[in-house]
């Protein structure tokens, strides 16, 4: 056991297979990359500050749907997302045709990514190199964390090396305690000289009863022989207390909450995880999106096209909150009964009235109708009334 943990000490920092090894780190992965793998990606053009969606788009369907290459769009996210915190970033090549027009998007693991840097600090510059062969930077989608060169990011395992080698150390401590039925470590004393047959018959009675095979459960010494710990139990190196405190700490560094972890759906739950840690990285995404994955005529364009997620059912909340919020909207003409009706997905009505007051005065700001029900009169704003009511004849 000693040598096993010296070895993994001096192993020179921890590597991608033992952090993934730690379930707080793998099950925080796997949480952000779900949301945002399932989070619909859409490119729209800016038309004097409204969205206009593009949906005939190929590269749509490319980074929601197929990717052309053999992974799928979810998990093309997924394996990104993984390098994006594991690795020097997530990495995909991107496929033009001669005309420049995007065919497919094809991930590549970063371990066979090599960066090849220049030494200006200021005009920086890079190719990537992919088994070898070199690239020019705009031909990859490249998702980077913390980085400074925009080459390469900065993973967890190297930037936060210490407390994740604990973690993993725990992890081999409780798997070794657990092999040996939970029995402490030590030696054997006796008061005189043992011959080596009986040396080798106590040993291996020992081993048999720390195999936890249950063939021997108890050794009987002989007079003269007693047994000395020298370890702790888990229960006394209080690990399970260590291991606790520790998986909060690792779930910072994703900004995911333990609630979540834990599995629990509240609304609070769902929308702090998405505001904290989700959202953050599709905002990632989307500017590396905007650089790699535009043509340059589209970003400089009188109306730029520009990527973005559709975060709207993550922030959501429950029903309750929804409708008391819609309902304060409404009453104060800050949104009309179609937008409410988008927003939740259901087909407009086609009214598009807003309250002047009195409860009983209905404006239309498309056509500047202003109607009054208890009279029936319509009118336009700043003309004269349409339909006046009429005066009951005179005998």
């Amino acid at each position: 056991m000693a040598d096993l943990i010296l070895a993994i000490m001096q192993s020179g920092g921890s590597t991608r297979d033992k952090a993934m090894q730690i379930p707080t780190i793998s099950g925080s992965i796997d949480l952000i990359a779900n949301i945002v793998a399932a989070t619909p990606l859409g490119l729209y053009r800016d038309e004097g500050g409204k969205a206009v969606a593009i949906t005939d788009d190929p590269r749509v369907f490319l980074l929601n749907d197929d990717t052309g290459d053999t992974l799928n769009a979810n998990e093309f996210w997924r394996a990104m997302i993984r390098d994006y915190y594991l690795g020097k970033g997530g990495y995909a090549y991107i496929d033009r045709s001669d005309f420049g027009e995007f065919r497919s998007v094809h991930y590549i693991d970063e371990s066979n990514i090599s960066i090849l840097k220049n030494t200006d600090p200021i005009f920086k510059d890079f190719n990537i190199a992919v088994n070898g062969v070199s690239y020019y930077p705009h031909n990859f989608l490249k998702i980077l964390r913390n980085t400074k060169d925009g080459a390469e990011g900065m993973p967890i395992t190297k930037e936060n090396s210490q407390l994740i080698e604990s973690m993993y150390l725990t992890l081999v401590l409780e798997s070794h305690m657990a092999a040996r039925g939970g029995n402490k470590r030590g030696f054997l004393q006796a008061e005189k000289r043992l011959e080596q047959g009986q040396i080798n018959d106590l040993r291996a009675k020992f081993q048999s009863m720390y195999s936890n095979a249950d063939k021997e459960p108890f050794v009987v010494l002989n007079q003269g022989l007693s047994f000395k710990e020298i370890s702790d139990t888990a229960v006394e190196m209080q690990l399970n207390e260590n291991k606790e405190t520790n998986a909060v700490e690792l779930a910072k560094l994703f900004h995911v909450s333990p609630e979540a972890l834990s599995g629990k759906s509240g609304a609070d739950v769902v929308e702090g995880l998405a505001k904290m840690a989700a959202i953050p990285l599709m905002t990632v995404i989307q500017c590396a999106l905007n650089r790699d994955m535009l043509r340059e005529s589209e970003k400089h364009a009188e109306h730029p096209l520009y990527w973005a997620f559709d975060t709207k059912e993550l922030l959501k909340g429950d029903m309750k909150t929804r409708f008391d919020a819609y309902k304060v909207a409404l009453e104060s003409n800050f949104m009309q009964i179609d937008e409410v009706r988008y927003q939740e997905d259901l087909a407009p009505l086609g009214l598009s009235w807003i309250r002047l007051g009195l409860q009983d005065v209905l404006y239309d700001p498309k056509t500047k109708r202003i109607y009054t029900p208890n009279t029936g009169q319509v009118s336009v704003m700043g003309e004269q009334t349409l339909n006046p009511p009429q005066e009951p004849p005179t005998k």
